[in-house]
C-alpha cells in the first residue's frame, strides 16, 4: 500500500474512535484523552532522553494522570475542588525521588520531566474541562470538543492536500519545511467553511461564536505543530514515534490539539452566559 493509502486507513480509524468516545459520555472521553496523555509523554520523554538525563516517566505518567482525573472528578461535581491540591505532595515525591536515583544530571531530568506535564497533561487538562462549561455542574455535553476536532482535522486534510500539490511558499522553512503559505489560507478557509456547518447541527454556538473558535483553533493549533516540530528538529528526529502509521506518533497528530486546547478553553469560558 502506498503511503497516502495507509495514512487514509490510519487517520478514518483515528477518527472513529475519537467521535465515538467523546459522544458517549464523559468517561470515554476522559479514557482517550488519559492514553493520548499517558502515550504522548512517553514519547516526550523518550525524546529528550539521554544516558546523562532521564526524567522520570512512571512518575511523570502517574501525576500526569491523577491530574487529569481530579479536573475530571471535580468538574463531574463527584467531590470538592480540595482534592486537586493532593497534586502538590504527589509532585514533591518526584522531588524527593531525585535523591535516590544514580543520574549524573538529576535537576535536569526533574525540569523534562515536569516539562512535559505542562507541554502535554495541562493542554490535556484544559480540553477536558470544554465539555462541561455553560452547563450545571457535572453536566456533559459533547458539541463542542467535537466540533473542535472536527475543526482540527478539516484544517489539516486540507492544508495538507492543498499544500502538497499547489505549495511553493514556505511557511517556515527552518522548522518546517513541508508546510506552506498555500496549504495554511486553503485550510483555514476550510476551517471558516467547517465553522458554518457545523453552527448548523451544534447550537450550542452561534455561527460568528463557532467562527471564532475556528480561528483560535487554526492560529494556535498551527504555533502548536510548529512547536512540535521545533522539538524534533532540536533531536534530530522525523517523527515522534510510529504508533500511528502514515501519521507517526502521537505528538504528529495531536499536537495541534495540544497547542490550540488552552486558548479554545480560554475563549469559550470568555463566551459563557
Amino acid at each position: 500500500m502506498t503511503n497516502f493509502t495507509i495514512r487514509t486507513l490510519t487517520g478514518s480509524g483515528l477518527v472513529i474512535l475519537i467521535v465515538a468516545a467523546v459522544w458517549f459520555g464523559p468517561y470515554s472521553f476522559a479514557a482517550l484523552m488519559l492514553l493520548i496523555n499517558v502515550l504522548g509523554l512517553y514519547e516526550f520523554y523518550r525524546l529528550l532522553e539521554t544516558p546523562e538525563v532521564r526524567p522520570s516517566k512512571i512518575a511523570g505518567a502517574l501525576l500526569s494522570a491523577g491530574l487529569i482525573l481530579c479536573f475530571l472528578v471535580i468538574l463531574t461535581g463527584l467531590v470538592n475542588w480540595k482534592l486537586i491540591l493532593l497534586i502538590i505532595p504527589a509532585a514533591s515525591v518526584i522531588f524527593l525521588s531525585a535523591l535516590y536515583r544514580p543520574v549524573k544530571k538529576p535537576f535536569t531530568g526533574l525540569a523534562i520531566t515536569f516539562f512535559g506535564i505542562t507541554c502535554i497533561s495541562l493542554p490535556i487538562c484544559f480540553f477536558v474541562a470544554i465539555p462541561f462549561l455553560n452547563r450545571p455542574v457535572g453536566s456533559y455535553h459533547s458539541e463542542v470538543p467535537l466540533g473542535a476536532f472536527m475543526l482540527l482535522w478539516t484544517n489539516d486534510t486540507i492544508a495538507y492536500l492543498f499544500g502538497s500539490r499547489f505549495g511553493k511558499h514556505h511557511l517556515f522553512m527552518r522548522i518546517s519545511p513541508g508546510k506552506t503559505w498555500e496549504g495554511s489560507f486553503a485550510g483555514a478557509a476550510a476551517g471558516l467553511i467547517a465553522a458554518c456547518i457545523l453552527s448548523l447541527y451544534f447550537p450550542l454556538l452561534s455561527a460568528i461564536e463557532w467562527e471564532g473558535l475556528s480561528l483560535v483553533i487554526i492560529v494556535c493549533g498551527t504555533y502548536g505543530d510548529l512547536i512540535k516540530s521545533l522539538l524534533k528538529r532540536s533531536t534530530g528526529v522525523k517523527d515522534s514515534g510510529t504508533i500511528l502509521p502514515g501519521h507517526g506518533g502521537i505528538l504528529d497528530r495531536f499536537d495541534s490539539l495540544l497547542g490550540s486546547a488552552p486558548f479554545a478553553f480560554i475563549y469559550l469560558v470568555l463566551l459563557e452566559r
